[in-house]
């Protein structure tokens, strides 16, 4: 990975441990742990509304490994660590993509600051950052602070990156900073066993 796409690893874990020391949804009522999801069927997505362009769903991307970032606009590690590997990775896995063997998607899932992060702001954002993959707004349901799909995905908040296989299944889902080298061989295994 080149120095110019993705910030050292210091500055990553420093921003990290801003995003851990942050207020965090309240997610332990959620009986089942990320980890527990791996090897599962991915859920469906709620977005209320999707900028670029639509995202699909995992129905409709079906045949195709997914990449999700789960952020908000206002989170450190998001902006130092998640933000720059999809970019990183939206280069790397260019041909991937081009052969729709690959798809990326970032779901901004709120669970703070909801009067700041509106949607006229994530679009801001999203132009400011030259972000071009598919942005899809997370649902709220009633009065609930923890949008649907972070509850389905049981993220534990931001940044949080999954990667579901060509048949739908959870294959890696990882609260915070992880080496991106580590996960690298699993993208690209998974990729090359899709069809074209």
């Amino acid at each position: 990975m080149d120095r110019s796409t993705v910030v050292s690893r210091r500055s990553v874990l420093q921003a990290f441990t801003a995003v851990a020391a942050a207020p965090m949804a309240a997610t332990s009522a959620l009986a089942e742990s990320p980890r527990q999801r791996i090897g599962r069927q991915a859920p469906m997505w709620e977005i209320v509304e999707w900028i670029n362009r639509d995202g699909g769903n995992i129905d409709t991307l079906r045949g195709s490994v997914i990449i999700i970032d789960f952020f908000q606009l206002w989170c450190p590690g998001c902006n130092k660590f998640s933000g720059p590997l999809m970019t990183h990775w939206q280069k790397k896995y260019s041909r991937a993509i081009a052969d729709r063997k690959l798809s990326l998607v970032k779901i901004h899932t709120v669970f703070e600051g909801h009067n700041y992060q509106t949607v006229r702001r994530l679009r801001r954002y999203v132009k400011e950052k030259n972000i071009t993959i598919p942005v899809g707004v997370d649902r709220h349901v009633g009065n609930s602070r923890i949008p649907e799909t972070m509850r389905r995905y049981r993220t534990r908040g931001t940044p949080e990156m999954a990667i579901i296989d060509s048949k739908g299944i959870i294959r890696f889902q990882q609260f915070g900073y992880f080496p991106p080298e580590e996960v690298e061989p699993l993208i690209t295994a998974l990729t090359e066993k899709t069809r074209a």
